[in-house]
């Protein structure tokens, strides 16, 4: 039998385990979702949405020496298995549980298609608003959170949308982006983003492009 679990106890789990920030959103809350990349099309029974989230270094954006990929797949790979700690208890309290992660989903035409939007999620769990430069910004750590998902069919309280403001008139990121993949803000151009983000090098696939996220404003938070 389940024992109670509120959501005070699991974002103490993901804090505990070493989470820079963590929240919660309800699984009502992506209708807007296309299906099949809604949380009860990945967990049958799917109540609750935990993110959980860490920020990679500045130094990425700030160091020609230092490969994006490599910092990114590191921050990726910390945050998972911060997931899998925490998905680990919950599943001890007797819950169902499905970590997703930053690089979950498949490679199609060039893209990655995961099973839900993480920073769709991040944001309907409170923890941001995703910026005309389509990253999701954090008053605390700007657009340098990278996330990680569990979907579990424990009914936790939702923290729901905070009224950040970030963009406001500001068009920096929209104006620089060499594929112009931002300039219609209500869709943007995933496929023109990735031909000019990514590029196979010596038989493997290197970031190339990040200026939306470097010319933020709001890049580090505070």
């Amino acid at each position: 039998m389940a024992k109670e679990l509120s959501s005070e106890t699991v974002k103490e789990y993901g804090l505990n385990a070493g989470a820079s920030v963590v929240g919660i959103a309800s699984s009502k809350d992506f209708g807007s979702a296309p299906e099949g990349f809604r949380p009860a099309d990945n967990l049958e029974g799917c109540l609750s949405v935990i993110v959980l989230g860490s920020p990679f270094p500045r130094e990425a954006l700030l160091d020609d020496s230092i490969r994006y990929v490599d910092v990114r797949n590191a921050t990726n790979e910390k945050i998972s298995d911060i997931a899998k700690i925490v998905a680990k208890q919950i599943k001890a309290d007797g819950y169902k549980v499905k970590v997703i992660s930053g690089m979950s989903g498949k490679w199609v035409g060039g893209m990655q298609h995961g099973p839900i939007s993480l920073k769709h999620a991040a944001e309907l769990a409170g923890l941001g608003i995703i910026g005309k430069n389509y990253l999701l910004t954090n008053p605390k750590y700007g657009n340098l959170l990278w996330f990680s998902v569990i979907l579990t069919d424990a009914d936790l309280t939702p923290d729901g949308v905070n009224p950040y403001a970030f963009c406001n008139d500001c068009n920096i990121c929209v104006d620089m982006c060499p594929s112009k993949a931002l300039d219609d803000i209500g869709s943007f151009k995933k496929k023109d983003c990735a031909d000019t983000m990514f590029k196979h090098i010596d038989g493997k696939w290197e970031l190339k492009c990040f200026l939306c996220r470097k010319v933020c404003p709001y890049c580090f938070g505070e």
